[in-house]
């Protein structure tokens, strides 16, 4: 059955401590769920937090994989469920009078907030807040929110096209929504930039008014994951605010062709080997044709999981389950990402660090990466 996995998650290579702290705001399902992964002071003997945060999780693993709920989760719980993340849990905020860069991180189909820990923290450790939603637009494997009534969750299940409906229409819905909750998540720190208070429904030891001189709101980007790549390029049509987007491994079927000459700003997009689709790269180039500053490179040797926290799971269990690894060292893997996505960042938000010293990277120049898309399969 292939027994305990281990996570083996990387600490992050930056500077920073990193902590991490639940977001729950508003009792509605219009209201936003949120992990923040920002740089923290260090703390000795910080609890860790869980990777899969809750057991109903593992049942949403399980729907989206077509396994049987009834065995499956268990399963999942028991080889996963006390899997940790290596960042302080609601650690304390380390203060920065000059601002904090903004990413806010979309997920990819069937996933959820902190799925994504990996990269999230990498970018974290180098001076940045991440903000990554778990977006309630039916496309989490499940989600919750907490109605007014004292202790009550209402779940939002994984939901899959609904017969004799067309698959795009479906998406393209779903794609407005996840970007319009990338923008109101934008909104979010600008009210606590504000002064504004801002509850967290989840009452946990993590005060919002702490980031309230710390985040630099002129420097936000927006970033994602397949459904959640295409996400971020939709995101940047919706809201000015955002001023560049990283799509890792951009599922670009679901946007509407009318909206590709809107897309004002620059895209990074990073891609697997494994994954792409002649059809999906000519989208990606439809924008890098209009704009100089859009870079399409590809890593060799990943696959779609690559960009995920599966791909450092040590056991095989998992790695049946979900094809999480492809031949590419994980962590030489997320090394090309989170540089290349510095790299482009430092470019597009001015900053000054000095991560332009992975600017080849952007020119798909270096080892195992290339640039554009050519190993594009056929249908997917």
């Amino acid at each position: 059955m292939g027994g305990m996995q281990s996570l083996a998650l990387p600490l992050g290579k930056g500077p920073h401590h990193v902590g991490c702290a639940d977001v729950m705001v508003g009792h509605t399902q219009q209201g936003l769920f949120l992990r923040l992964f920002y740089p923290c002071l260090p703390q000795a003997g910080a609890e860790r937090p869980l990777w899969i945060p809750r057991y109903e999780y593992c049942g949403g693993l399980a729907d989206f994989a077509h396994c049987s709920r009834r065995w499956c989760a268990p399963l999942l719980s028991v080889a996963i469920g006390s899997c940790k993340v290596p960042v302080s849990w609601n650690g304390p905020f380390k203060p920065c009078s000059s601002g904090y860069p903004l990413i806010v991180f979309s997920h990819g189909l069937g996933a959820f907030r902190t799925l994504y820990s990996s990269v999230c923290s990498e970018l974290a450790s180098w001076g940045f807040a991440v903000a990554a939603l778990e977006h309630r637009d039916h496309s989490a494997s499940v989600t919750y929110f907490c109605t007014v009534e004292a202790g009550r969750e209402e779940w939002i299940p994984y939901q899959r096209v609904p017969q004799g409906q067309k698959e795009f229409y479906f998406r393209n819905k779903q794609v407005h929504q996840r970007a319009e909750e990338c923008v109101r998540a934008l909104r979010l720190f600008e009210d606590i930039s504000s002064g504004k208070s801002v509850p967290n429904v989840l009452h946990q030891d993590f005060d919002l008014s702490m980031l309230k001189d710390s985040i630099d709101l002129t420097k936000v980007a927006v970033m994602g994951h397949s459904f959640g790549g295409v996400t971020a390029v939709l995101a940047l049509v919706k809201e000015p605010g955002f001023r560049c987007a990283v799509a890792l491994d951009a599922w670009m079927f679901p946007l509407e062709n009318t909206l590709y000459p809107e897309v004002p700003k620059p895209v990074l997009f990073i891609n697997t080997e494994k994954f792409q689709t002649p059809e999906s790269v000519a989208k990606m180039k439809r924008l890098s044709s209009r704009n100089s500053q859009t870079k399409i490179i590809t890593v060799l040797g990943s696959v779609h999981q690559s960009q995920t926290d599966f791909t450092f799971l040590t056991g095989k269990l998992v790695s049946r389950i979900f094809g999480a690894r492809g031949t590419l060292d994980p962590y030489k893997g997320l090394d090309i990402t989170s540089r290349a996505t510095l790299a482009f960042l430092q470019r597009h938000l001015n900053l000054e660090e000095e991560f332009d010293q992975w600017d080849k990277l952007l020119e798909g120049i270096g080892d195992s990466v290339v640039p554009e898309a050519p190993f594009c399969r056929s249908n997917l």
